[in-house]
Formats: structure tokens, C-alpha cells, sequence
């Protein structure tokens, strides 16, 4: 039973107390494919800004992405200059290349947040990855201090992670976007290119 739509909190500023309401999608995007230009598409109509932050190593994952990382930044920036449809809106955000290894969300968030102290920052994140969100680093200021939102993946059961957070502390700022489930992932389109396969159609 999923719980009422009155228990979410707006993502952003409910009140538009601050100009600038911007989404902050990060990730290692290795590579930028189908289901992120989804998820984007969605963003642009929602919030003044998107910025997607490119992140040099996440610290749940392996040390190795690091080494990719400025590849990893120019694919990036090249991938949403394809995309016109973005209407400008899209900007790929290096600020946790200045910021110390691993990258924390909740660092990366206050730096944001100090550049530009009159903008409101909105996590965005896939279930599976709120579904882990108490081990990362300061996950209940990310919640009270900014706020998620949060895209279905499959076999993550989405409902019962927000419950599970909300019953918590009900003052979290978590909201559900109803986007399109894409069975896509970078790590299967890696897969391919590594095996010599036209992983073209897929790529963003």
C-alpha cells in the first residue's frame, strides 16, 4: 500500500522562498545512456536547472573509477551537447573535482550550496540507491537540509524504502517521480563495448 501522496514532501523549496530551484543529479555515468536522458528529460520541466555532477569516485564503489574520472567528464559534457531537447537547461558540474576523494553527496550538496547561497539544491537518486541511503555519509541532514527525489528502479520495492525513512523522522524531504522504468544500466552497456558490440543505439 503505497502511502498517501500527503506524506511526501515537496522536492525543492516548497514556499519558492529562494529564485533558483536546481536538480542535482550526480553519478559516475559511466556512460550516459537512454535511461538517464529520461530522467533528464523529466528534470528540465521540473526545475529552473539541472546540474549533473559528474563524480570522480563514489565511495561505495571501487577506487578504479577515479582513474576515468576526467574521461569520464568529457563523455559527459559531450552527451548533453546532442541532446538541443534539454533546452539549455543541463549543465555538467565538475565542483567535486575540487572537492577531496572520495566524493560525499552531503559535501558536495554544501559546496553547492555555499557557490550559491541563493539556490535551493534537490537530490535526485534512483530507488536503489535510497534503499542503501543510511550508510551514506550524513544521509539525515541530506534529507532535512536539502531534499530527494526519487525514480522507481526495478526490483526495488520503492514504497516500503520512503515509508521506512519517513517513519524514521516524517520532517524528511523525500518525493517520488513517476519516470519510466528503462532496463538499461552502464554497467551492461560497458559489458558490450568491452566485447567489440554496437552499444550506439543505447548511449545518450
Amino acid at each position: 500500500q503505497r502511502p498517501s501522496r500527503g506524506n511526501f514532501l515537496p522536492c525543492g523549496d516548497p514556499n519558492r522562498r529562494f529564485p533558483v530551484q536546481i536538480a542535482v543529479y550526480s553519478g559516475s555515468f559511466d556512460p550516459l545512456h537512454l535511461g538517464h536522458l529520461a530522467i533528464l528529460r523529466q528534470l528540465v520541466d521540473r526545475f529552473d536547472a539541472v546540474y549533473l555532477v559528474v563524480s570522480p569516485q563514489n565511495p561505495l564503489k571501487s577506487e578504479d573509477k577515479a582513474s576515468g574520472a576526467l574521461r569520464r567528464l568529457r563523455a559527459a559534457r559531450e552527451a548533453v551537447a546532442r541532446h538541443p531537447e534539454l533546452d539549455g537547461k543541463v549543465k555538467v558540474d565538475d565542483i567535486e573535482f575540487s572537492l577531496g576523494l572520495p566524493s560525499y553527496t552531503i559535501d558536495t550538496l554544501d559546496a553547492l550550496q555555499t557557490r550559491e547561497p541563493g539556490n535551493s539544491f534537490c537530490l535526485v537518486m534512483g530507488a536503489d540507491s535510497l534503499a542503501s541511503f543510511r550508510r551514506w555519509k550524513d544521509y539525515r541532514r541530506i534529507l532535512l537540509d536539502y531534499s530527494v527525489l526519487v525514480f522507481p528502479r526495478r526490483d526495488t520495492d520503492l514504497d516500503a524504502v520512503v515509508s521506512g525513512l519517513l517513519s524514521e523522522n516524517p520532517s524528511y524531504r523525500i518525493e517520488i517521480i513517476e519516470a519510466p522504468l528503462v532496463d538499461l544500466s552502464s554497467t551492461l552497456l560497458r559489458g558490450l563495448l568491452a566485447e567489440g558490440e554496437d552499444a550506439s543505439a543505447y548511449l545518450m
